[in-house]
């Protein structure tokens, strides 16, 4: 083996580099296998279901919602089993995908992860790069980008939620001095207000006809919803329930207060907009004077990923950089 290994280097080939290509292709090999296969069981038993049941019936089950909280990770049972072993904290990670309100499983969203992992290296290797190099490029678009794109959609769907939030609230007094009850008129919520504020109402009022209280119907969307504002309205049925009261007049003040919080909180968007501003041009100057050098010189600019000296470097300038820029974040971002 050493003798192989001796005769590749000195044929000028890169042992390092064509073992990770190697190892990342078979990695890649496995996970299409796995992919295909899980294909082929699901669409066989699609093909058994469709001959042994009636039309009719096939789209009735179709039609059916699961009431019952799926607790896989994933539909691969091997991935579902590496989750529950290797990964810490998986319910915080599943919490934040539900935020996006979209259907994504946990599996999925690793599996994301780990082909944008490798894809990266990969491309990182091909231009010439060194390896340390590759892994450093590796783990930020297979670990940042997922998590970022998650965390904006997340923040999007609750920022969108809040906007709608007060109507909603409006809708609901409205319907409890008509004489509603609150079940009633959460259901009409679902269905006047559009997403994402009737999507989680619906599924609030599915959970009241399953038999659950209001407070643990509204405990259940909080992952998904967790905002100040929608805890403030859980709290405020919670302790009507306990201690009675005219509800109608707390879910008026408490809309009031809702929309004074947003008021307050687009001040503030427009007293630091300047401070935002600056902070975005002072932030993408590095990454814009590196494009430059690099197209101006390449050999001087990819000495930092080719010498190890310059890859420490970067790590530090890179470490530096996302201090600051969270120092900034922080400077200008104010609590309501």
């Amino acid at each position: 083996m050493n003798d192989i290994v001796q005769k590749l280097a000195d044929a000028g080939i890169d042992v390092p580099v064509v073992i990770s290509i190697l190892v990342a292709v078979v990695v890649l090999l496995i996970a299409g296998m796995a992919l295909s296969a899980q294909a082929t069981i699901a669409k066989e038993r699609q093909r058994r279901l469709s001959r042994v049941q009636p039309r009719s019936v096939a789209v009735l089950e179709a039609a059916k919602i699961s009431v019952v909280r799926s607790t896989s990770y994933s539909s691969i049972a091997i991935f579902d089993l590496l989750i529950r072993r290797l990964l810490p904290q998986p319910e915080r990670l599943r919490a934040r995908l539900g935020k996006t309100g979209k259907n994504i499983s946990l599996g999925q969203y690793l599996g994301v992860c780990g082909v944008l992992f490798i894809l990266a290296g990969l491309a990182t290797i091909v231009f010439g790069l060194s390896v340390p190099a590759a892994l450093l490029i590796g783990v930020a678009a297979g670990l940042g980008l997922p998590y970022f794109v998650i965390g904006y959609m997340g923040n999007r769907r609750v920022a969108k939620f809040v906007d709608l939030f007060p109507e909603a609230i409006d809708l609901i007094v409205r319907g409890l001095k008509s004489g509603l009850p609150i079940g009633e008129s959460i259901k009409s919520v679902g269905r006047e207000i559009s997403d994402p504020v009737g999507e989680e109402f619906r599924l609030i009022a599915d959970s009241l006809k399953f038999g659950l209280s209001i407070t643990e119907s509204l405990t259940a969307a909080l992952p998904r919803v967790d905002s100040p504002e929608f805890r403030f309205f859980l709290i405020a049925l919670s302790i009507q329930q306990e201690t009675g009261g005219n509800l109608a007049e707390t879910l008026e003040n408490l809309g009031a207060v809702i929309r004074r919080r947003r008021q307050m909180r687009l001040k503030i968007r427009a007293y630091s907009s300047e401070a935002k501003a600056s902070a975005y041009i002072i932030g993408s100057l590095p990454f814009l004077m590196f494009g430059l050098i690099l197209v101006v010189n390449y050999d001087y600019e990819s000495q930092l990923f080719t010498d190890p000296r310059g890859v420490t470097q970067l790590i530090f300038g890179l470490s530096s950089y996302a201090i600051g820029i969270s120092v900034m974040v922080k400077m200008v971002r104010f609590e309501i």
